[in-house]
């Protein structure tokens, strides 16, 4: 996330907040991340990415959706996509993720949702004009009130 994105802007660094994913103690992990964000009055902007099946954060599609911080069981799909940060080898890809559950994510007073590339085109249109369904996790982010959709021109439906 530094390289990727953080060093790019300006923010503090004392105002990045990220989930240690080699916690030995994940449940703690998770519930200091939840009283964090309630201490420092909730999220005013929350950024998030889409995965092709739909995924925000890494909250996967599956019957139900988990609403705080949780640790989550990567679909093969979401591990093949990120091959490309781990030299190309779905191997090297952890098989589980810490995320910010969904509840938490729509409590963020603004949000904004990045997608580029034709490989995201129908999970957008999903998105934005599907059924809320929790097969399609972003779906959600139709009842929220303030949600900013930034795709690029093969994003677009």
């Amino acid at each position: 996330m530094w390289n990727n994105f953080f060093k790019h802007v300006n923010i503090k660094k004392e105002n990045i907040h990220l989930l240690n994913g080699i916690s030995e103690n994940i449940d703690k992990e998770c519930a200091q991340y939840e009283a964090l964000i309630k201490k420092s009055g909730g999220i005013d902007l929350q950024v998030l990415g889409i995965g092709n099946n739909g995924h925000i954060g890494f909250n996967e599609p599956d019957i139900s959706l988990n609403t705080k911080t949780h640790l989550v069981n990567l679909t093969a799909k979401t591990i093949r996509a990120n091959s490309r940060f781990f030299f190309n080898t779905a191997q090297e890809v952890p098989k589980q993720a810490i995320t910010m559950g969904i509840g938490t994510i729509m409590q963020a007073r603004n949000i904004i949702l990045l997608a580029n590339g034709k490989r995201k085109a129908r999970v957008i249109e999903k998105t934005i004009n599907g059924p809320i369904t929790t097969k399609v996790p972003a779906t959600v982010l139709q009842l929220h009130n303030d949600v900013t959709i930034i795709i690029d021109q093969e994003a677009a439906f």
